[in-house]
């Protein structure tokens, strides 16, 4: 067979193909039916909106001190348990005195013996000054020679010396005694401010060693009002302002408690390879409802809008707030139209439209393929028996 005549054959096979191909598209069109869209909207709601930054915290008292011991000894008696509230200057703990008792009667017994001491050199300085006096007048006389006028004045050099290094003792001794009077007080620790028992570090019968380091025993915190330190991580810590305000829940109540930011701590703290910032708000807590260690879910408002356009944030996607974009509206006659819309504040689930749609317009959110009648009752035709 030539050339040209193969190629002729092969034209009418293609050409062949394409008819089929073409009638059975048509005969698909007619047997199932164009395929439609249902189309999931939202309609256009009026409401309240607020862009905020979600944190998790701790609740902690605004102000704590660790009460310790100054003083050695077995610790006797604990007055207090966890949770009690106190007064401040109440007894709390009580140290064994034996200890500081002894101390302070060896630093009584050093006092009186210097002063005993002191009563020996100021009559030795009277003695020295007289016999001194005396030799001065008998050398004026030239009845002494001036060798034993110079021992007389010597002695009384050497005596005033010693009465001014005995005092300077004696000070040391009255310092001493004082000391062990202060640690004997001391072993009756009291309360220094008012507050509520948060912790107790040691149990009664331990041996306090205050000699190197003061050995903390509990610690009283004041829950009158508290402190929340919500940890922000760095991507949002730069929206967040001394002022702005904050709201909270605790878990297992729904209630909301409100305040403003404090403070914004500058040392980051590394969790999980992550930065986080301490952004602290004091809360009153007079019924003392809000306890310590409590987790606060926390919601730091950086923008709201009262009575607004709103509309579900899966229809504008990723848009950010003031942006400038397109959303499909879904027509009463079924079509969609694309319409330019502005939007305003954004938060976890809503967005404010400050421009382009209408209260109860709908807007498409997602859609879904549906085989129309046509196609339902083509296929219920071809099923067998």
């Amino acid at each position: 067979m030539s050339l040209p005549a193969l190629l002729r054959r092969r034209s009418l096979w293609l050409v062949g193909a394409l008819l089929l191909a073409t009638a059975g598209v048509f005969g698909y069109r007619w047997a199932f039916g164009k395929a439609k869209v249902l189309y999931v909207t939202a309609p256009v709601v009026r409401g309240d909106v607020e862009s905020t930054v979600v944190a998790a915290g701790i609740v902690q008292p605004i102000k704590y001190v660790d009460v310790g011991a100054q003083t050695s000894g077995t610790l006797k008696s604990l007055k207090v348990n966890r949770g009690d509230l106190v007064a401040e200057k109440q007894l709390l703990a009580e140290i064994d005195p034996v200890l500081a008792d002894t101390a302070l009667t060896s630093a009584n017994a050093t006092l009186e013996n210097m002063t005993a001491q002191r009563a020996l050199k100021q009559a030795q300085l009277v003695l020295a000054k007289a016999q001194r006096d005396r030799n001065d007048t008998l050398f004026a006389r030239k009845l002494i020679s001036a060798s034993d006028r110079d021992v007389t004045q010597a002695n009384y050099d050497v005596a005033v010396a010693d009465a001014a290094s005995l005092s300077a003792q004696m000070k040391q001794a009255t310092a001493a005694v004082d000391t062990a009077k202060a640690n004997v007080g001391y072993t009756n620790i009291t309360a220094p401010m008012a507050g509520e028992i948060v912790s107790i570090s040691l149990l009664e019968g331990q041996t306090l060693n205050a000699n190197q380091q003061a050995p903390i025993i509990l610690r009283i915190g004041d829950i009158s009002t508290v402190t929340v330190w919500a940890q922000v991580s760095e991507a949002d810590i730069v929206r967040v302002k001394p002022g702005q305000d904050v709201y909270f829940t605790i878990l297992g109540d729904s209630r909301r408690w409100n305040g403003q930011v404090r403070q914004v701590l500058p040392t980051p703290e590394l969790i999980n390879n992550v930065v986080f910032y301490d952004v602290l708000f004091d809360i009153p807590n007079p019924d003392n409802e809000l306890r310590i260690q409590m987790t606060a879910q926390v919601f730091i408002v950086l923008a709201q809008a009262k009575g607004v356009l709103l509309i579900p944030v899966a229809a504008i996607g990723n848009a950010a707030e003031g942006a400038e974009i397109k959303v499909r509206v879904l027509k009463a006659n079924g079509t969609v139209e694309l319409r330019p819309i502005t939007v305003g504040i954004k938060s976890e689930i809503l967005a404010e439209v400050t421009k382009g749609l209408k209260e109860k317009e709908l807007v498409v959110i997602g859609g879904i393929a549906a085989q129309s009648n046509k196609t339902s009752s083509a296929l219920s035709a071809r099923k067998g028996p």
